[in-house]
């Protein structure tokens, strides 16, 4: 099916992705449009969640005219299950999700960066025998990072401000993803995990 134009629920050109579930309402990425258009289309859509969000055009029936549209939902669950190794991935460690993480604060001086003032830094580092792992990395600014070189923050004298975890999978979504449709936040905050917590300077 050729694609002509996707637009939202105000006529603009769309950029929200779906969210989608496995048949068992498992949660398992965001999907492109494109990717949710051929769900539908190969009839492989088990349910969806919310009211219609995005309208597909197609072609044109050569016999008769008629342009085929699809109404893409926010949340869509697919035919099938997902693997059981797919249920709780671990999100793969960026710099980007990093600092949304952190809430791009630098975690020694809690003061608030763009992304492009922002480093990683290894809170046990690397030549210390520190991996680059979720919870041994944190946001700091050029300047904190300098400071700190290549010592502890006990060492340093900087202590932390928070506690560096590994985000679950639910957390990685909402953070990685600017364009939350209200469905999808109110159904991916449902899932959160009890112990998640947020990135909080006093």
């Amino acid at each position: 099916m050729r694609l002509h134009a996707v637009h939202g629920s105000q006529g603009e050109p769309f950029t929200t992705r779906v969210l989608s579930l496995d048949a068992n309402g498992r949660i398992l990425d965001w999907m492109s449009w494109q990717d949710a258009t051929c769900l539908y289309v190969r009839g492989a859509v088990a349910w969806t969640i919310g009211e219609p969000c995005m309208r597909i055009r197609g072609g044109r029936q050569r016999t008769t005219g008629e342009q085929s549209i699809v109404d893409l939902h926010p949340i869509v669950a697919a035919r099938g299950r997902a693997r059981p190794a797919a249920l709780d991935p671990c999100p793969a460690l960026t710099n980007a999700a990093l600092f949304a993480r952190d809430a791009h604060l630098c975690l020694y001086c809690g003061n608030e960066f763009s992304r492009y003032q922002l480093t990683r830094d290894h809170v046990v580092p690397i030549s210390r025998g520190g991996r680059d792992h979720w919870q041994n990395v944190v946001s700091a600014c050029i300047g904190c990072n300098v400071r700190k070189g290549s010592r502890t923050p006990a060492e340093a004298g900087m202590p932390l401000l928070a506690v560096p975890y590994r985000p679950s999978w639910v957390e990685h979504l909402i953070l990685s993803n600017r364009n939350i449709l209200a469905d999808q936040m109110e159904f991916l905050r449902s899932h959160l995990p009890k112990r998640r917590r947020d990135i909080r300077i006093q």
